[in-house]
């Protein structure tokens, strides 16, 4: 939708913006695909994804290389593309986008058999930056400019320091976030966004793989025990979300669809070969050694959906001085509109098809904002002389299963108490029980009382309250009353009320 809203505003749509800057928007592309990549690790769960670690980092590598040398080899020899030309292109498609594929899992909630949404995941997660450098590597030789020598260096020093400064920097972040305290709710975005910024432009500036990094400082701070962690990965998915329809609608806007058949026909041939060939080679030819289902195969294979980060690279290849004889970027636009708008649309139906589907398995439980913890809640309760928990042990108050006191205050003294603590009348209780959380419309709404509302005077026993409905608190005066049939209402409370509407 966000292609076609670039297009509809585009030099060939209706509002006939003229925007032909690339090398803007190759700055601007260049930078999203930071925060999707550094997204890609920080929203994976490594104790679900290191069970597949092995085989989703070999399909990010030696997959990515796979499936570009063989659509290369196709644009070559059916296509009768330029060789040098044809492997950029599957260079620049050769990896699959993070974004598109968390999303869809999520979305569709995919439960997956046999940890494949945890492959899928680190897969689509880590294998841009492979993509990236074949990409440069590929550019660098049309210019001329890659002797073996330095071919091998270049592909030295983009994983060398690509691991290096990801490792040093990632132990840095996980150290200050740990001693650091922000004053002001939201520091701890912004600080963890600057990491994310610097584990690109580090290793960049001294010739490593900065989106490598990235994704390895990703990795490791979604992974540390560090405060608000799932808030920074709802921050982090909102960044992503927002990243790629930036991305996509720049793509609708510098895109001419004046210029669409001449390049749809191969366009289509390369999307179907990536589909239908390239990928499934690829795939099981790294899979099938670890004794892989073919369906499993089939589904990693259909799944493999190209996205932004191809949106990117083939920006860079137009910025780029090599000279390419094809229009790269219209291919790739092509590609990626059908790659997303078919595979994407088909993945649940193909899943369930070849019986991927698994009930008892939970896709949530791989992303870092899924808790399976139960998560406590504590109440206050204020003991009164006429209360009949007053002057009682705990151990002889019936107290209801899964309610628990965990301190008592008492004036200025905290205790700890045991089931031989008495309570006394004025103590104030701290009970925690487990949290409630429901999918259903269980809603609150607050009722203001003035003197003429027919409420106002009466005691809560007296209310003709409908049978789905309760008032569950009262707040009086800055106070919070909570409520007993006894109680009267009176002028300028405020009630608040549940149903299940």
């Amino acid at each position: 939708m966000f292609i076609l809203l670039g297009m509809l505003f585009g030099s060939d749509g209706l509002f006939k913006i003229q925007f032909d800057n690339y090398k803007f928007a190759e700055e601007i592309c260049s930078t999203a695909l930071i925060f999707i990549i550094f997204y890609g690790g920080f929203g994976t769960k490594w104790s679900e994804a290191k069970k597949v670690a092995g085989k989703s980092l070999l399909l990010a590598s030696g997959g990515v290389v796979i499936t570009a040398l063989l659509t290369g080899l196709f644009c070559h020899y059916v296509l009768r593309f330029e060789w040098l030309e044809g492997m950029l292109i599957g260079a620049v498609i050769s990896s699959t986008d993070a974004a598109s594929v968390f999303s869809v899992l999520r979305s569709k909630k995919l439960n997956l058999k046999f940890g494949t949404a945890s492959v899928l995941e680190l897969e689509s997660g880590s294998n841009d930056p492979w993509a990236y450098m074949l990409t440069i590597i590929i550019l660098s030789i049309m210019k001329g400019g890659a002797s073996p020598l330095k071919f091998a260096y270049t592909l030295f020093a983009q994983v060398f320091f690509g691991i290096l400064f990801g490792t040093v920097i990632s132990a840095a972040a996980v150290f200050l976030i740990k001693k650091v305290k922000f004053d002001a709710a939201g520091f701890d975005a912004i600080f963890v966004t600057a990491i994310a910024l610097l584990s690109y432009a580090l290793p960049t500036a001294v010739g490593g793989n900065g989106y490598l990094s990235a994704y390895i400082v990703g990795i490791v701070l979604g992974n540390a025990r560090i405060p608000e962690k799932k808030a920074l990965v709802h921050f982090f998915d909102g960044i992503t979300g927002f990243t790629q329809i930036l991305l996509f609608f720049l793509l609708g806007l510098l895109a001419f669809p004046s210029q669409m058949p001449e390049i749809f026909l191969p366009a289509a041939a390369i999307m179907l070969f990536l589909t239908f060939a390239a990928r499934p080679a690829a795939t099981a030819m790294i899979m099938k050694p670890f004794r892989a289902s073919w369906n499993q195969i089939a589904l990693i294979s259909w799944a493999g959906l190209r996205g932004a980060t191809s949106v990117v690279f083939a920006i860079i290849v137009t910025v780029d001085d090599a000279y390419t004889k094809s229009d790269v970027f219209h291919i790739v636009f092509c590609i990626v509109l059908m790659s997303v708008g078919i595979q994407g649309t088909l993945l649940p139906k193909v899943a369930a098809k070849l019986n991927m589907i698994d009930d008892e398995e939970n896709v949530m439980r791989t992303f870092n904002d899924y808790s399976d913890e139960t998560e406590v809640q504590f109440i206050k309760l204020s003991v009164t002389e006429e209360s009949v928990w007053a002057g009682r042990k705990i151990k002889d108050i019936p107290f209801p299963r899964g309610l628990l006191v965990v301190m008592i205050i008492r004036g200025r003294e905290k205790v700890i108490p045991t089931g031989k603590t008495k309570i006394l009348a004025g103590d104030i209780l701290a009970l925690s029980a487990e949290g409630f959380y429901d999918d259903s419309n269980f809603v609150l709404s607050e009722v203001k009382i003035d003197s003429r509302h027919d409420w106002c005077g009466n005691r809560i026993s007296e209310l003709s309250i409908p049978d789905d409905s309760l008032i569950v608190m009262i707040k009086r005066r800055g106070h919070t009353l909570i409520p007993g049939g006894k109680l009267r209402i009176r002028n300028g409370d405020v009630l608040v009320m549940t149903s299940n509407n």
